[in-house]
């Protein structure tokens, strides 16, 4: 039977479960250990499985990230925590040319299972070193996979996922999701890298919600029904591999697609979907693809203007009847 937890408990829950089915898994991170995550995501982890498989690190996101490798190398299995996404940047050496890399550099033989915790997102005036989100930097590295989960039930599963897997993973954690609650089935269970799902079945339009936006696409959603527009919300929960089969399906369905997310606009991951489903699908639009996502500028301070760059429910329905409303 299923029971309604939060996004943070099924990350905590994921973590433990795989520490106790497998001796080789282990954590570490800033402040993972006494005090549980700056999130409170590890919180009691130290208790139960002890200071070796529960590391509190120095703050030096290379030294996490390039430990993590070696450790990985030798048969370990590795989590490690970037306590917020903005400083991987920190560890970009290590991750885009030494972890990204070691499969291919040892001709197959070196397996990478790493899995890498990015807490990424705008969690509220945190302004513009502690709010961004990088996926989209990742998705140019071959020999990465990228994770974004949006609900409690995806974030267990697709992390069991990462964790027994053989190959670096980047799990993006969106910071506002952590207290969203949701069903988890109580049994053990993973969720295969590269299967979107529907989260809502529509015919006017595809609204491709990526991660942390998925709240607030699906209110748009219910707010655009009383308008008698039928939206179908996808999200994808992996950017790489991306399941391009069931988003274009989906396109192909409804003629229309939006595609909206936190990370910034340009260059962001609405922009190589948006690139894919022109390639594959563009004899079935009836409009142009459209985006919806942060602005193109840093991440303000005040609360007022960080709300103007977000992309809102409001954007959502502007955007969706824009589309619903566009003749070629």
């Amino acid at each position: 039977m299923p029971r309604t937890i939060t996004f943070g408990q099924a990350i905590n829950e994921a973590m433990c479960e795989e520490m106790r089915r497998d001796e080789r898994v282990f954590l570490m991170g800033e402040d993972v250990g006494v005090f549980g995550g700056v999130f409170g995501v590890s919180a009691g982890m130290l208790d139960e499985f002890g200071e070796e498989r529960v590391r509190d690190t120095p703050i030096s996101e290379a030294a996490i990230v390039g430990a993590g490798l070696g450790a990985a190398l030798v048969g370990m299995r590795p989590i490690v925590e970037i306590m917020f996404a903005d400083f991987v940047t920190v560890a970009m050496d290590q991750v885009v040319n030494q972890v990204a890399k070691a499969r291919y550099m040892s001709g197959g033989k070196a397996d990478v299972p790493l899995t890498i915790r990015l807490a990424h997102g705008a969690p509220g005036a945190a302004a513009a070193q502690h709010s961004q989100s990088p996926e989209a930097w990742f998705m140019n590295v071959p020999g990465l996979k990228i994770a974004v989960p949006a609900t409690p039930r995806d974030a267990k599963g697709l992390l069991k996922t990462a964790i027994r897997g053989r190959d670096p993973v980047l799990f993006f954690e969106h910071k506002m999701l952590y207290a969203e609650k949701g069903e988890v089935p109580d049994e053990d269970y993973t969720i295969p890298f590269g299967q979107a799902v529907v989260h809502r079945a529509g015919s006017d339009i595809t609204v491709i919600a990526i991660g942390g936006v998925l709240p607030a696409v699906m209110q748009a959603a219910a707010q655009l029904a009383s308008e008698g527009i039928s939206v179908e919300v996808v999200d994808p929960r992996t950017l790489v591999p991306l399941d391009l089969e069931t988003l274009a399906a989906s396109v192909q369905r409804t003629h229309r697609v939006l595609i909206v997310h936190e990370a910034h606009r340009r260059a962001g991951p609405g922009a190589e979907i948006a690139a894919l489903l022109a390639e594959h699908v563009i004899a079935y639009l009836d409009a142009p693809i459209l985006r919806v996502a942060t602005q193109n500028v840093p991440f303000p301070y005040n609360p007022d203007l960080e709300r103007y760059i977000l992309p809102t429910v409001e954007d959502v329905v502007h955007a969706v009847r824009a589309a619903v409303r566009y003749e070629l």
